[in-house]
């Protein structure tokens, strides 16, 4: 049986399940670390383990250089995910951690890994342009705005402590510029099933351009829509459970 670590540089596991249970790996949002998954990877364990991706440049991280491509991020996750690769896998991303974990289910395809299924969440399909492309995030104000714009899983309920600012501006600034400047090819297709979700009053992503993830698959496409902004989730962890672990038992079509 493949010796699987208990965490990587790039994965995190918080709650355990059975050595024989489904795997999910969760894909933070811009700024965020895996910590963020900390109230989801408790809901799923024990029937499913969560296996949370930690980005370069934040948290424990925070020595290390930020990677601003979207697809370099993918390369290296889909390097870390080799000890699972005989495993199917469900991938859950969240905004920009939907573009991550899109790549990141192509390349583990093409290697031929079994994804079981790709959870979009609050992001618009990857052939389309980027909402945040035409925002101004030059200086710290314009960040933090766009932050407070999108709602407050990401930024609302900072505090405006310099040195506070000062840790976590640079991951959200990179992240930003790494989604801002993502486009994936029109022809660009996952064999597995996509769910999409959204919520319905997000300022930055219409439920109609989540909807379109259905481009990017030649399996089985669903929409599911929340009341709620650009970070529902917050709010509906577990119905988000119920759906991942529905996926995970290979019902997600």
């Amino acid at each position: 049986m493949t010796e699987r670590p208990k965490r990587t540089a790039w994965i995190r596991r918080f709650h355990t399940a059975a050595r024989d249970a489904p795997h999910v790996v969760l894909f933070p949002h811009s700024g965020a670390g895996a910590t963020c998954f900390h109230p989801l990877s408790r809901a799923l364990s024990p029937e499913v383990q969560a296996l949370a991706v930690q980005y370069p440049g934040r948290q424990d991280r925070i020595a290390e250089p930020c990677v601003a491509d979207v697809g370099e991020l993918a390369d290296r996750v889909a390097e870390e995910l080799e000890p699972w690769a005989d495993l199917p896998l469900v991938l859950f991303g969240h905004s920009l951690g939907s573009a991550v974990a899109f790549e990141t289910a192509v390349r583990l395809e093409r290697r031929g890994a079994t994804v079981r299924a790709l959870f979009a969440s609050a992001r618009r399909a990857p052939s389309l342009p980027p909402e945040g492309s035409s925002r101004a995030l030059d200086t710290d104000a314009e960040l933090l705005d766009a932050m407070r714009w999108l709602g407050s899983g990401s930024g609302a309920s900072l505090p405006e402590d310099p040195a506070f600012l000062e840790l976590v501006l640079p991951a959200v600034r990179n992240d930003f510029h790494a989604g801002n400047h993502y486009r994936a090819p029109a022809g660009l297709r996952l064999t597995c099933p996509v769910i999409g979700l959204a919520g319905e009053e997000d300022p930055a992503v219409e439920v109609a351009e989540v909807e379109r993830w259905s481009e990017h698959t030649t399996g089985a496409f669903r929409l599911r829509t929340f009341p709620g902004g650009h970070f529902y989730l917050d709010d509906r962890v577990e119905e988000i459970r119920e759906e991942i672990a529905l996926a995970a038992a290979g019902a997600a079509g």
